[in-house]
């Protein structure tokens, strides 16, 4: 697939999902649209229903009322394959078999276009190469991923989701396991894939300061439901943050780049 191939109208939104779990509220009656071609950022408290939303939105988890729809069709009537190409996930906690390399888990992200009439091509040692590059795993491509720390794991878990080379991707708290330096290459590497590629990215992040850095569009959960959406200065209100985090906060420009900077008052 050529890098032109990615940018697309791809677009995705959920209509008034639903989802209990154990009878526990996770999803009330949500509805939320991403910009396509923005990088969107969800944030909220623990439990709030982020990784649930996120799940929903990949067709990993089908919620109890509601439904997502991609390009204006509802998700889950689509095929898997279909869906694969479309847009691909990276949850919060994935499993690897025993030994595998760093280029074979990689390799997994193009599963989705092996077919019987369609086996190994170019086109996929191309997509896993640039993958390995942009996650700055390249001289580690043949290292079993047991020897990895906890850093290289996630970005090798990331470079599998850019090896599947969608227009959409969704991104469950990628800077996990990260040190501030490697926190920030995985979020230049999602900036230069929407800038570059023009990919539309949808991503949890708990770090609220370099949300606000990173993010067009932000959404704010708490409860299961949306507590506001638009821009970084639309959203970080102290009066939301407040109601989000229950915290008392000061919000400013950061000095170097001039987005919302959060201050949290003692």
């Amino acid at each position: 697939m050529s890098m032109s191939n990615l940018v697309s109208d791809s677009k995705i939104s959920a209509h008034n999902l639903s989802y209990s779990y154990s009878e526990k509220c996770i999803l009330s009656d949500l509805s939320v649209d991403f910009p396509k071609g923005k990088v969107s950022v969800v944030i909220g408290p623990n439990g709030c229903g982020k990784s649930t939303l996120l799940n929903a939105l990949s067709g990993l988890l089908k919620p109890q009322a509601g439904v997502v729809k991609l390009d204006n069709k509802p998700l889950l009537s689509q095929s898997l394959n279909a869906r694969a190409k479309q847009l691909s996930l990276l949850p919060q906690k994935n499993t690897a078999p025993h030994g595998i390399t760093v280029k074979e888990l990689v390799a997994r992200g193009r599963y989705a276009y092996q077919t019987w009439l369609r086996q190994w091509h170019e086109d996929d040692e191309y997509a896993v190469d640039q993958a390995l590059v942009q996650t700055g795993l390249t001289d580690l491509a043949d290292s079993s991923i047991s020897t990895l720390s906890g850093g290289q794991l996630q970005r090798a878990w990331l470079g599998l989701v850019l090896a599947q080379q969608t227009p959409l991707l969704l991104l469950d708290e990628p800077t996990t396991f990260l040190d501030i330096g490697h926190q920030l290459e995985v979020l230049n590497v999602c900036k230069k894939l929407n800038e570059e590629q023009g990919r539309t990215i949808i991503m949890v992040l708990h770090d609220l300061n370099l949300a606000a850095k990173y993010a067009h569009h932000m959404v704010a959960m708490r409860d299961g439901f949306v507590i506001s959406s638009g821009t970084p200065e639309e959203v970080y209100q102290p009066e939301i943050l407040r109601q989000l985090f229950n915290i008392n906060c000061t919000v400013m420009p950061d000095p170097g780049c001039g987005s919302p900077m959060i201050i949290p008052v003692s």
